[in-house]
């Protein structure tokens, strides 16, 4: 989706190293016939759900993510705005996943340094199918100073240490999210996006 605060370019080209057919657009006919959507997001979260609802796709994504159920991954700010809230902002986030986005508290230590920047270690279940082939050496890239907090744990498949342990993937059903960048992440976001293609609508 190129809404116009998301890195399209890096997921176009990891897509296309990985075999896959991918087209940035916002228009309601492409997205109407996409197997799946990606959701990129950089920036801050009022200016990203302002710009989704001010783009005339919001009830088109309700209907295919909800009703249609096409599978549907957020990245970063993207995976934030799938929340209710945030506290970077007043606005209403999508609502499809109950919780929160969080700035990160390191009130107490002098270690940690907001953003959260760089390659860190992703804990996730080793049924996961979204991390499979990824477990022995599972590390992704990061640049945020927000995280989600889920109300239903179910909803957390990932974890990442940064001063604490905060959910850095989700997944509810055909709705998928990461606050790492797998289009920066080199193999491990390869093997990731590959992953993801499995849950392609045919």
């Amino acid at each position: 989706m190129d809404y116009g605060a998301g890195n399209t370019a890096s997921i176009l080209n990891m897509m296309r190293k990985v075999g896959l057919e991918a087209e940035s657009s916002l228009s309601p006919e492409v997205l109407g016939k996409s197997k799946a959507i990606i959701f990129p997001g950089v920036g801050a979260f009022d200016n990203g759900m302002k710009k989704i609802r001010d783009s005339g796709v919001w009830e088109l994504l309700n209907e295919l993510v909800l009703d249609r159920k096409i599978p549907f991954l957020g990245i970063c700010l993207g995976m934030q705005m799938l929340f209710e809230s945030s506290e970077e902002g007043n606005e209403k986030g999508f609502g499809w996943l109950p919780g929160t986005v969080r700035r990160f508290d390191f009130s107490d230590s002098k270690v940690n340094k907001i953003p959260h920047m760089g390659w860190n270690l992703v804990n996730a279940s080793k049924d996961n199918p979204l991390f499979e082939s990824l477990h022995d050496e599972n590390r992704f890239y990061f640049v945020h100073s927000f995280h989600v907090e889920c109300d239903d744990a179910k909803h957390s498949v990932a974890s990442t240490h940064y001063g604490y342990d905060f959910t850095c993937c989700v997944q509810k059903e055909n709705i998928f999210g990461v606050q790492f960048h797998p289009e920066k992440s080199h193999r491990f976001g390869m093997a990731f996006f590959r992953n993801f293609s499995n849950f392609l609508q045919c």
